[in-house]
Order: C-alpha cells, then sequence, then structure tokens
C-alpha cells in the first residue's frame, strides 16, 4: 500500500463532540489526557522521546540499543471505542514517513475494525492533519460494538484528538490484560500490517487487551525486559522468544536454559498467581540443524528453551503453560523463511492465543 494523500478536514463536522483537542509542538511526546481513556495495548507513560514506548522509558538506558528502537515503535497500540456516532474524526501528528526494515507491513493507514473485519482503511500524511473513518454499518452500540482502530506504526503517530461524528462515542469497557513479550514474530513481521500480527488477532478474537512487546532483531530474553513484565499489571502473559538467541546475538544452549530459567523467576515473583505461556521459537529452516557461533543449532536452542520450562512446570507452578513451537506453523507459511505470512500469524493467533485464553479461563476457573 503506497503513502496517499489525504485532504485535511478543518473542522470537526455538524453533529461532532471533539475530544482531547491539542496542537502541541512538532515531535512532542505529550499525550493529551482526554485521549488516554481510548487508548488500549499501551503499558507506559510518554518518555525518552517516545509517545507510546513499549518498555519503560524510564529505564531504557539499561536495555539494548536494539530492543529500544523497536520499542519506541507503537506497535498493537490502538483507540477502542463505542456509541452511537457513525464516523470519527482524528486529529494526529506523524514523525517520521521512514518505515525502515518492515516498509509498509509496519503500516502507513488508519485501520478500522468492529466485529472481526475492517470496515474503513485511510491512509495518512506525515505532519499535523485530521482524517474521518467511518464505524461501519450501524453505530457501535454496547460492548459487542466495540470499534477498534489501529495506528500507523510506522509512521511514528500521536493522536491529539479523537470526535465522534453524528453522535457521541465513548471508550470501549476494559478487558483483561494481555502482556505479549517475543521478537519480531510477535511485533508482527511479515503480516501485511498493524492488525495481521498474531497478537492482534488473538486479542480480537479471544477479548483480550492485548500489550505488545514484542521486540524486531531483539528479544533475548533480557532481564531488563523481564523486570519490565513483573512490574506491570497483567492478567495473562505470554513468553515467545528464542530465535535471535540462535542469530543475532548467539547463546549456547546451557546459556538459554539457564537464561530462561532467570526469565521466568523474575516474571513470576512480580506476578504470582498470574496464567503464563511460553512457547517455543517456530521452525526456521536456516537454523535447525546449523550450529551458531557458539556450536548451537536452532533446534537445541528451542529444545533448552522447553527444558528449562518443563524444569519449572515440574518443581511446581502449574499456572504455566508450554508450548513447543517447532511445528505449529509449516516452513511453507514463512513468508521469507524466517517470518509468516498473513496465513502465518492467523495459524500462531489461533494455537498460541487459543493457549493463552484457555490459561486465563483455567486460572479463573481455579
Amino acid at each position: 500500500m503506497q503513502l496517499g494523500t489525504v485532504a485535511a478536514m478543518t473542522g470537526s463536522g455538524t453533529g461532532s463532540v471533539e475530544i482531547g483537542r491539542s496542537t502541541g509542538a512538532a515531535g512532542s511526546p505529550h499525550r493529551p489526557t482526554e485521549v488516554e481513556p481510548y487508548l488500549r495495548g499501551v503499558a507506559w507513560p510518554a518518555g525518552a522521546g517516545v509517545t507510546y514506548p513499549r518498555a519503560d522509558p524510564a529505564d531504557f538506558g539499561r536495555l539494548p540499543a536494539d530492543t529500544w528502537a523497536t520499542a519506541s515503535l507503537p506497535v498493537g497500540v490502538r483507540l477502542e471505542l463505542i456509541g452511537a456516532a457513525s464516523a470519527i474524526d482524528i486529529e494526529y501528528e506523524t514523525l517520521t514517513g521512514d518505515l525502515g526494515y518492515r516498509g509498509e507491513g509496519a503500516g502507513t493507514t488508519f485501520s478500522v475494525w468492529r466485529d472481526g473485519v475492517v470496515v474503513d482503511e485511510r491512509p495518512v500524511l506525515l505532519g499535523l492533519e485530521r482524517i474521518r473513518l467511518s464505524l461501519g454499518d450501524g453505530a457501535a452500540d454496547g460492548e459487542d460494538g466495540r470499534v477498534m482502530v489501529y495506528l500507523p506504526e510506522g509512521m511514528k503517530p500521536t493522536i491529539v484528538s479523537i470526535s465522534g461524528v453524528g453522535g457521541a462515542i465513548e471508550p470501549a469497557p476494559p478487558q483483561p490484560r494481555w502482556l505479549a513479550y517475543g521478537d519480531s514474530i510477535a511485533e508482527g513481521w511479515i503480516a501485511s500490517g498493524p492488525a495481521g500480527a498474531w497478537p492482534a488477532i488473538a486479542g480480537r478474537t479471544f477479548g483480550l487487551d492485548v500489550v505488545n512487546l514484542g521486540y524486531a532483531g531483539s528479544a533475548r530474553g533480557e532481564l531488563v525486559s523481564a523486570e519490565h513484565v513483573a512490574g506491570l499489571d497483567a492478567d495473562v502473559i505470554s513468553i515467545t522468544h528464542g530465535t535471535n538467541c540462535w542469530s543475532r546475538i548467539a547463546h549456547s544452549a546451557e546459556q538459554m536454559f539457564a537464561n530462561t530459567r532467570a526469565f521466568l523467576q523474575i516474571v513470576r515473583a512480580g506476578h504470582p498467581g498470574i496464567p503464563i505461556v511460553v512457547a517455543s521459537p517456530i521452525v526456521r529452516p536456516d537454523g535447525e540443524s546449523t550450529p551458531n557461533k557458539l556450536g548451537a543449532t536452532h533446534a537445541e536452542i528451542r529444545d533448552a528453551m522447553e527444558r528449562a520450562t518443563q524444569e519449572v512446570i515440574d518443581g511446581g507452578d502449574d499456572l504455566i503453560t508450554l508450548i513447543s513451537g517447532a511445528s505449529v506453523v509449516d516452513a511453507g507459511l514463512l513468508a521469507d523463511g524466517i517470518h509468516p505470512g498473513d496465513e502465518g500469524h492467523a495459524v500462531l493467533a489461533d494455537v498460541f492465543g487459543g493457549a493463552v485464553a484457555r490459561a486465563l479461563e483455567n486460572a479463573r476457573a481455579g
């Protein structure tokens, strides 16, 4: 999808009610307080020059540079609303047209979802603009009429204001919070857009407020990230990393085993009684039988993560669910040999996301 031209609207239209009008300086990380109740998938306040950070901005100096770089993108951040409006006006400010390695899959549109389908999608411009988005046939009415508006992640937008057109809007009711820690696959590579990442699909399907903590090129189980996950409110947690431990910064099998144990220990200390789903890396054809610099194959990295997790389960933590990622996605669904395309993300949403939903349901029933 190419960047298009959107005619900026100078008013909010007849019958509109504007929320959060603010025109801060370009690049400002300020988030209007009136917009805040509509934001979902956001875990920290603005900071370190980032409007919607996905790691603690007060702690970014302890993170690897590649983790903070991708944590600066608003992956999975969205607006959720209900109400009688037939459309909404959004004033926004985007900071960049450089979409980086992910390209247009990082998002160049606002995408409106309702009842599991796209009801409107409009390209955005660079800078301070206003856009009108349809809410589809019929007004959003009650929790079943929840509307989700996914942001153009790659362009680093800030929502300045949101207005209901033809009726009032209000924030959608809260849903259980799911912290989804992982690597580029959790972040959404190579889905065709932000709404196609497997955590986003699963969040819509199972009624979960997913906070996407997927860090492309990173997420090697850094203990700083474990501390961040441990410090956030959560109803359920998933941990789905590992492939970068074979490639980008090589781990040995012994190192992967020990690091997985340490990561789980820190997360569990912060979340006693909370269900955790651990999924080992999906298939990676170029690495399954190829040793990395420390002599570990991708299969051995996966095995080490699974053994460490199973050891914790056997030690008495019955709120951990372990899924082997080896056969979840067929290699033919890997769009670039590493990352799944849209069909592969749908499979992951069903398997990994379904496990998350069941873990939460079982924990609450128990």
